[in-house]
């Protein structure tokens, strides 16, 4: 009988998980399908030490963890990216590991299109005057400029780069890419630019990231980085919290060198918030790394992380 279990941080787990254990049983009639939430590393890993596939998408999987489970054989990640897995460990030891490859795409950048345009409308603002002024005055703001004409610059064009740029397109702004990948050739049907990271920096009036990340890599986003945003941008990252230097920002956000900030995603997933530099600014909306959410996406990471841990054992048994 394989071991196969699901396991993250306590909230992460709040969905249905019956339904889960019941999707992978379907494909898997034998397996033992148990549910570990991570609270304590020690007692963690000796709960896990007799898995044979991990279904998460948050944890650290490292050389030390795959060491506590030597019978491991996949790791399955709810989730598009893989960041969090020692990938070169696993293959040294011949562990798959196997992300999703779409399920979200829809609502990341509408997520990112909604952080955009709340701060270019100062919708903040005036929500606070409504909410606890209660002030009915359009000029109680100043220096708001139309988004038409103003310049995106997106870092990383995949598939969530290139919706978030299409829709961009269709509110008239003008699209530069940077691509680590040094991709120069516009496939999309709108008009793209590409461009080198310093251009980038320089010349857009919004700036979104949606980068992979190395974990062993330093923060792109970093004090050469926002000290080179000569127009002020605002800064949106529903990516990768690893991407983005906080400290960093938290300066250019007090010394003026960005407008403000979209974030959805921070340096910790468990982020002390009441303690966070970022809480309580006019100018910086967060949202709790809920881009990917909707009940359409959230079914399809599920039926897309449980049958790929089901296929992978049937077919490797």
């Amino acid at each position: 009988m394989v071991k196969v279990i699901i396991t993250d941080y306590p909230k992460v787990l709040s969905r249905d998980l019956q339904y889960e254990k019941e999707r992978i049983a379907a494909i898997l009639a034998d397996a033992e399908i148990e549910i570990i939430p991570y609270e304590n590393k020690e007692q963690w890993l000796s709960q896990v030490k007799d898995a044979v596939a991990l279904l998460t998408a948050f944890l650290p999987i490292d050389a030390e963890v795959m060491d506590a489970i030597p019978g491991l054989k996949c790791i399955a990640l709810n989730a598009t990216g893989y960041d969090n897995v020692d990938v070169a460990e696993a293959k040294k030891r011949g562990i798959a590991v196997i992300p999703i490859k779409e399920y979200c795409t829809e609502e990341v950048a509408e997520h990112t299109i909604a952080l955009l345009l709340a701060l270019a409308r100062g919708l903040k603002h005036y929500e606070h005057d409504i909410d606890v002024q209660h002030q009915w005055e359009y000029a109680s703001l100043s220096g708001l400029h139309r988004v038409c004409g103003q310049t995106l610059g997106i870092a990383g064009f995949g598939k969530i780069g290139k919706r978030v740029g299409k829709i961009a397109d269709a509110l008239g702004m003008k699209i530069l890419v940077y691509s680590p990948t040094g991709k120069t050739v516009n496939t999309e049907p709108y008009p793209v630019t590409f461009v080198s990271k310093e251009t980038l920096f320089a010349e857009s009036d919004f700036i979104t990231n949606h980068m992979a990340v190395d974990a062993h890599a330093a923060p792109f986003f970093d004090e050469e980085a926002f000290n080179a945003m000569r127009r002020q941008p605002y800064f949106l990252n529903v990516g990768r919290g690893a991407a983005v230097d906080e400290k960093a920002l938290i300066r250019a956000l007090d010394t003026g060198r960005l407008k403000g900030a979209g974030l959805d995603v921070l340096a910790s997933e468990a982020p002390d918030l009441a303690a966070s530099p970022l809480i309580g600014r006019e100018n910086v909306i967060l949202t709790p790394h809920s881009a990917f959410y909707s009940e359409e996406s959230l079914r399809a990471l599920q039926d897309i992380s449980c049958d790929n841990v089901g296929t992978f054992l049937l077919t490797h048994p």
